[in-house]
């Protein structure tokens, strides 16, 4: 059943709010939308959030089978200097708007560049599509640390099998703490106040488009000030150095 016009609305202003304050939860995000005037229950927002994408859907505290295999990893970059392309990547997804729907976005950015290594838009929150943007940035180069948050993606046996194949050490945010994916929240805002909100995507394939066009444009074209007025693409094989807090 294709969504009602009502929810396409809801959730699109839900995406708004949330881009603009990730650290609210569907609480308080339920608040703002009832003082404009929407009669909308917390637990609406919620569900929302979670076929958004946008909430991380976290192990539940029984012991099952199935969470045991969901292993949460410990953040791993408090404190830790970032002086070099692929010490860190983050990786992340987003809901992206279209006028009669939505498609969901996973990306991988560099830390020390924020350069886009590899993304790829899906219409399901399947895993998939998540394993194919890891695999195919895998051929390209491979980091030390790779970032998440607590979601299920991140959290799936195929996943965490898949970066352990490859070496890598996995790190995850604090269970609420969209501070600690800081630069893959900021490129999110970025996407959607330069690119995104200003289109009104009629199909899948204007949204790939216009997403792939942003993202050249961010990769190679838009100086950064935290990057000394650099791009991402300069600086992945420039030389700059940031600590992370």
């Amino acid at each position: 059943v294709p969504p009602s016009p009502e929810e396409i609305r809801l959730k699109h202003r839900i995406d708004e709010i949330y881009t603009q304050y990730p650290f609210l939860g569907s609480r308080r995000i339920a608040a703002i939308l009832n003082t404009e005037g929407e009669r909308i229950h917390r637990n609406t927002v919620q569900k929302y959030m979670r076929e958004m994408g946008i909430a991380a859907i976290y192990p539940g505290p029984n012991l099952s089978k199935r969470n045991l295999e969901h292993r949460i990893y410990p953040y791993l970059l408090r404190g830790i200097t970032i002086d070099r392309p692929n010490q860190v990547w983050g990786i992340d997804i987003t809901y992206i708007r279209m006028r009669h729907g939505w498609m969901y976005l996973v990306a991988i950015l560099d830390w020390y560049s924020r350069y886009v290594v590899d993304w790829q838009l899906d219409q399901s929150l399947e895993i998939g599509f998540v394993i194919e943007t890891v695999k195919r940035a895998l051929l390209v180069n491979k980091p030390e640390i790779i970032n998440s948050d607590q979601g299920s993606h991140f959290t799936s046996p195929h996943y965490i099998e898949l970066l352990k194949d490859q070496n890598i050490r996995i790190s995850m945010d604090g269970k609420g703490r969209a501070v600690d994916n800081i630069f893959t929240e900021r490129f999110w805002r970025s996407l959607k106040y330069e690119e995104v909100y200003l289109h009104d995507y009629v199909s899948p394939k204007e949204t790939r488009k216009g997403v792939n066009r942003y993202i050249e444009f961010y990769n190679h074209y838009r100086p950064h000030q935290s990057l000394q007025y650099r791009t991402p693409a300069s600086v992945y094989i420039g030389n700059n150095t940031c600590t992370f807090a």
